[in-house]
């Protein structure tokens, strides 16, 4: 019988480079989609898929991350004076139970592998999820629950791939397949950024894992791969072998909101999922796109 999944770690130390300026005073993971952070949206997904403790992993200028999964005294005494309550809802929804939340500092920005290394003694030796906010997936049912799903059958590790085209493979975690049957696969091997000639596949891994505590003891090792950081990936590969290991397409649609035009791209289809938005949002892309092709 498999252990229970019940901790996630979400690492936010970033810097979020690729938002400046608008990071340079506010966590990427901050970033609204729609009228939700990124981070949100990751959190809520764990919660959904049954994760009982949530593990920030921050750095400096994170602040903000913190606050905003607390009560804010000040804004709710406002909105129950003007009797806002469903604006009084939304902001309470994403307040997390004490003793369900904690964080951690990675001081050194050293790598994934290093972030989740980082969370170490708040996870302990158990199974735990990693949530990569940058990842934004619209499913019907949550990524993490899928995953979960096929951990409680399998065991092991499991970690949510797709398809990209054989010229990214060096953006990404690149799975060396055993054998799949289109929706799990069995990996043999694991490249982290391969250059598109060598990649064994161009099966990659995105932002989620549930992952045995053992990786904690390849870890520890510190050792660097891919762009001089410890990387999560080469820790994993070295897991292979010692337990069952399956990477799973998932149901759903994956946003990568670590790229300008896929957060662009996740703004327009979480707001064409809303009926209060959904014909304004037609009309506005029609009409752009009527001047586009003008």
């Amino acid at each position: 019988m498999t252990q229970k999944v019940r901790k996630a770690v979400f690492p936010v130390g970033g810097l979020g480079t690729r938002f400046l300026p608008a990071t340079k005073a506010m966590p990427k993971e901050m970033l609204p989609v729609v009228d939700k952070p990124l981070i949100q949206y990751a959190v809520e997904e764990a919660l959904e898929a049954g994760i009982e403790e949530i593990i920030f992993v921050t750095g400096r200028g994170k602040a903000a991350i913190e606050d905003f999964f607390d009560h804010s005294f000040e804004l709710r005494q406002v909105l129950g004076a003007r009797g806002k309550a469903a604006e009084l809802e939304t902001v309470d929804a994403p307040v997390l139970e004490p003793g369900r939340v904690a964080y951690t500092r990675q001081q050194d920005p050293l790598g994934l592998g290093h972030a989740v290394w980082c969370a170490r003694e708040l996870v302990g030796r158990e199974p735990f999820a990693v949530l990569l906010a940058d990842d934004l997936v619209q499913a019907k049912t949550p990524c993490l629950k899928q995953m979960i799903d096929v951990y409680n059958r399998t065991g092991g590790n499991v970690v949510a791939v797709m398809d990209v085209p054989r010229e990214h493979t060096a953006r990404y975690g690149i799975l060396d397949v055993a054998s799949d049957d289109g929706t799990l696969a069995e990996i043999k091997g694991l490249v982290e950024k391969p250059d598109p000639a060598d990649a064994p596949s161009t099966l990659s891994i995105i932002g989620r894992y549930v992952l045995l505590p053992e990786v904690f003891d390849y870890l520890d090792e510190k050792r660097t791969g891919a762009g001089g950081e410890i990387q999560l990936t080469d820790s994993m590969a070295r897991m292979i072998g010692e337990a069952p290991f399956h990477g799973l397409r998932f149901e759903g649609h994956r946003f990568d909101c670590g790229d300008k035009a896929g957060f662009f791209e996740a703004n327009v289809a979480f707001a064409l999922a809303r009926d209060d938005l959904r014909p304004k949002i037609v009309e506005i892309l029609q009409a752009y796109a009527a001047d586009a092709a003008a």
